[in-house]
């Protein structure tokens, strides 16, 4: 017979009884899986029509996600005042301050022992007693159970075994008191020590069953659960603390990282920012020094009536032009090490004032709107001082386009007889504006919207300009380098919100450098916006 025709056929006499027998099987667990999705249609259903009264009941206890701070609008419930809090919470943290304060531990202590007497009283009618001993020794150390739970604990754990071989009643509140100690000696010890105390509890378990008839009353299995599960529930608590204690220095150890990084990105920002305006000035302060030396050089040769100490003297004065020029490309080239300067950067010329119709004209050729006001007396300036002018307006005008864009901008000129003033105010869109906090040159610039409220993202000082702006090729680092040129000179410089609205940039460059620039180092805020 080929095994088509087994097939046919069936099983033969023999395996008829086992294929019934998988049969009934298959068939009883698929009653049993029909009845328990019936189960699961009805409880289905009952939560579908309760969740509504749950939804309520939820926010009225926990306040809601997002309830409004206003008393008696929409979604507050009534009789709420603005900022309190809600019931559960309030609850739940009396609870948790009750439960951290130092006589916790007492009060419970105190009221497990007087619930035990109270317990033993209608049996044995007087706690001083051989019975009401034991009570209170399996209660009463608990009251110093924090301060010393090991000892308290070898008292309370021991008071309570000697009271069942000894054949005392079992009290509800003794053996509630001796599991506790096993839950909390779970908490404190590590998990081997943990291992070995459960094994000494089911050990003394099993001891007080065979010995004595005290827990007759009671299903062995059921009190190993109890004594397993108070040792097992402690220490999960003692992993989930440790993990959340584990979590919280990951956590901090990162924050920390962080803000070193951060600190160490603003540092070098600020240091490729000096490098690259030291660069600029290269250029112009080593033509100066050079036309010393050419004129040194020269001048004993075109006067004739010098005396030899003139000579000696022109000579010693080209000597050390030609020993600053030496130095200062010596230290030019440390900088380039440090910072690469911008392509085309060393062969452009440097940019003066008299280049800032053309920077207003790429403002306005890129859609934004701008006026250029002259005060005072215009005339030439140092190399330095109209290159830092310059640069303060070009980085001014390409933040208002990034952060303003559209937004009006009104460029000042002061000339004053000491210095030369810089003012640059954009209307702001929306008059959301950029805030500089003054208390920490190194900090943050926020962005706030109308109200002072934050708004939108925040850019950290030092950040170079997007690619595409006016600007990112030439203009820097934005604040930072708006400052840096500022207190290279000696000069000030403030930035912060306008009065009249939008984002306002002032500075004020000295022609002639103070001797003391150290002050400038700090922005100093305007008047009236101190």
């Amino acid at each position: 017979m080929t095994s088509d025709d087994k097939a046919r056929t069936g099983p033969g006499p023999a395996g008829f009884g086992p294929a019934v027998a998988h049969q009934a099987w298959r068939l009883s667990g698929r009653i049993v899986a029909g009845v328990g999705q019936l189960l699961l249609w009805i409880l289905t259903g009952i939560g579908r029509l309760l969740r509504p009264l749950a939804v309520r009941l939820g926010a009225r206890l926990n306040g809601g996600a997002a309830r409004p701070p206003v008393p008696g609008a929409p979604g507050m419930p009534p009789g709420r005042a603005a900022g309190e809090t809600a019931p559960l919470p309030r609850w739940i943290n009396t609870w948790t301050d009750f439960t951290g304060a130092w006589y916790f531990a007492p009060l419970t202590g105190l009221a497990l022992t007087i619930a035990a007497l109270a317990e033993l009283a209608p049996s044995t009618g007087s706690p001083l007693s051989l019975a009401g001993g034991f009570a209170v020794a399996s209660t009463l150390p608990l009251v110093w159970r924090r301060e010393n739970l090991r000892p308290v604990a070898a008292v309370v754990l021991g008071a309570f075994a000697a009271g069942l071989l000894t054949g005392q009643q079992l009290l509800i509140t003794t053996a509630f008191a001796a599991l506790y100690t096993l839950y909390a000696l779970g908490r404190q010890l590590p998990r081997q020590s943990a291992g070995v105390l459960a094994a000494g509890s089911v050990a003394t378990v099993a001891v007080v069953y065979l010995a004595t008839g005290t827990l007759d009353d009671v299903p062995w299995p059921a009190t190993v659960v109890a004594v397993l599960a108070a040792i097992g529930l402690g220490d999960a608590r003692r992993a989930v603390e440790s993990a959340g204690r584990t979590e919280a220095e990951a956590e901090e150890r990162t924050n920390e990282t962080l803000t070193r990084l951060t600190a160490v990105q603003r540092e070098q920002a600020v240091m490729r920012e000096r490098a690259r305006i030291a660069r600029e000035l290269h250029d112009v302060v080593a033509h100066s020094v050079s036309m010393i030396a050419v004129q040194a050089e020269t001048a004993p040769y075109t006067m004739d009536d010098l005396s030899p100490e003139a000579r000696a003297g022109y000579t010693e004065i080209a000597k050390t032009a030609r020993d600053a020029l030496v130095e200062m490309r010596r230290l030019l080239s440390v900088l380039r090490a440090d910072a690469k300067p911008e392509p085309d950067a060393a062969n452009s010329p440097q940019p003066r004032l008299d280049r800032l119709p053309d920077l207003i004209e790429q403002h306005r050729g890129a859609g934004g709107a701008v006026d250029l006001a002259v005060h005072g007396d215009p005339r030439a300036l140092s190399t330095t001082v109209e290159l830092s002018a310059y640069r303060i307006v070009q980085e001014a005008l390409t933040n208002a386009r990034r952060h303003a864009p559209g937004a009006g901008v009104h460029v000042d000129l002061t000339f004053l007889p000491d210095r030369l003033a810089v003012r640059v105010r954009d209307d702001g869109p929306a008059a959301r504006t950029r805030v500089l906090n003054r208390d920490d040159p190194s900090a943050r610039t926020a962005v706030l919207g109308p109200s002072g409220g934050p708004a939108g993202p925040t850019r950290l000082e030092g950040t170079p300009p997007q690619a595409g702006g006016q600007g990112g090729g030439q203009g820097g680092h934005g604040l930072v380098g708006m400052r840096e040129r500022a207190t290279m000179l000696g000069g000030r410089f403030s930035a912060g919100p306008a009065t009249e609205g939008g984002f306002l940039v002032e500075a004020e460059l000295p022609l002639t450098r103070e001797g003391n620039s150290t002050g400038g180092h700090g922005f100093e805020a305007p008047p009236g916006r101190r």
